[in-house]
């Protein structure tokens, strides 16, 4: 049985701060040893050359081993860390920790779930495999490892899946052309975009939301979608590096976590459902002031509608040669959120191909039931 989980959000104050969480561990509220993902927000440009993941990356994996974690276990801990916060996002980190066997009452009644999480690295992804058949096949086996470790048997209890995985770069591509393969696209920004739509589908056929697509249907057909597919990619790493989160029954600990989606970029009913479906009983028409400290956050993704319209009304981002749309929407779906939540320390990230439909996303709530 997995052990309960423990979550907190912190700010990051700068590039490379990780105060907060030194602040956690002092206090005991979390043991260094005892962290097993961290998501967050930085505030680079979200790009191919986004450095501040790197060193925001460092800078947490370094509190964890002065604070007397081993070494090579901090160095295999998934730490997920999506680039650009844009308008009002403020960089942030959400910390997942076990707690130690007989610090949780055991949960009164055996049916109820409560928040687990479990974590997988992939086979390591060739360059020409990303966005094609052999990523959506690594990435799926890697989905059904993490769901094991984390006790979960049915795929209805899997509300977030949050990825990392590689893009392409000028190097990965001469690598690729070296061994006679090609690659998807010679775009490394575009990369992002079909590194994101690959994985997602990957998570889908592994949840039994979709059949295996074919290659032609990647970033072409938006029908295929996962629910639950939160997905990231850069140049940290060379496989899929995969946290699961859901609910468990006999876990115990005060935390649950659901999900819905946005079905377009001004949906913020999809918001609270996503926070309903976590468990807390909101009025008809609820106020941020409704949650009442209760929700630890939500993690969104988002993209451009590809016909370039939100409810009826056209706009511009797909045309913008200035600012790329990445940019946009996510500050866009950002303030949305943070109307919500009334907190803009967000996880809200882009390139959305195949998570959620098309010029939405999907949600995840986690809520502290006490």
């Amino acid at each position: 049985m997995p052990h309960a989980i423990e979550v907190r959000k912190v700010p990051i104050h700068s590039v490379a701060d990780a105060s907060e969480l030194e602040k956690l561990l002092d206090e005991g509220v979390l043991e260094a040893s005892r962290v097993v993902a961290i998501i967050g927000k930085t505030e680079g440009n979200g790009g191919v050359n986004d450095y501040t993941r790197i060193i925001a990356d460092r800078a947490f994996r370094e509190v964890l081993v002065a604070r007397g974690a081993d070494p090579e276990a901090v160095s295999q801990v998934p730490i997920v860390w999506s680039g650009g916060t844009d308008g009002v996002i403020s960089p942030h980190a959400t910390i997942f920790a076990t707690l130690p066997e007989g610090s949780v009452e055991p949960p009164r009644d055996p049916e109820e779930k409560r928040l687990t999480v479990g974590f997988a690295m992939s086979e390591v992804l060739l360059p020409e495999e990303i966005g094609r058949s052999g990523m959506v096949t690594k990435v799926a086996d890697a989905v059904k490892v993490a769901m094991e470790r984390a006790g979960i048997t049915d795929a209805a209890d899997v509300h977030y899946v949050q990825t990392k995985t590689p893009l392409l770069t000028l190097s990965t591509i001469a690598d690729a052309k070296s061994r006679g393969e090609d690659v998807f696209t010679e775009d490394t920004l575009y990369s992002m975009d079909v590194s994101n739509g690959g994985t997602a589908l990957g998570i889908a056929v592994a949840l039994g939301e979709i059949e295996m697509p074919r290659d032609e249907q990647v970033l072409k057909d938006r029908s295929l979608y996962s629910s639950v597919a939160s997905c990231s990619s850069g140049v940290e790493l060379d496989r899929a590096q995969v946290v699961v989160v859901g609910n468990a029954r006999g876990v115990g600990g005060r935390y649950r976590i659901g999900h819905s989606v946005m079905r377009d970029a001004l949906d913020a009913d999809g918001l609270w459902e996503a926070i309903r479906d976590a468990g807390l009983d909101l009025p008809e028409r609820p106020h941020p002031s409704d949650l009442d400290g209760r929700l630890v956050n939500l993690f969104l993704k988002c993209e451009a509608s590809q016909d370039g319209t939100v409810r009826g009304r056209r706009n511009a981002m797909l045309d913008d040669s200035d600012v790329h749309w990445h940019r946009q929407i996510k500050a866009a779906v950002g303030g949305v959120t943070a109307a919500v939540t009334g907190d803009p320390a967000v996880f809200v990230s882009v390139s959305a191909a195949h998570q959620g439909p098309d010029g939405g996303g999907p949600v995840a709530a986690i809520v502290d039931l006490g």
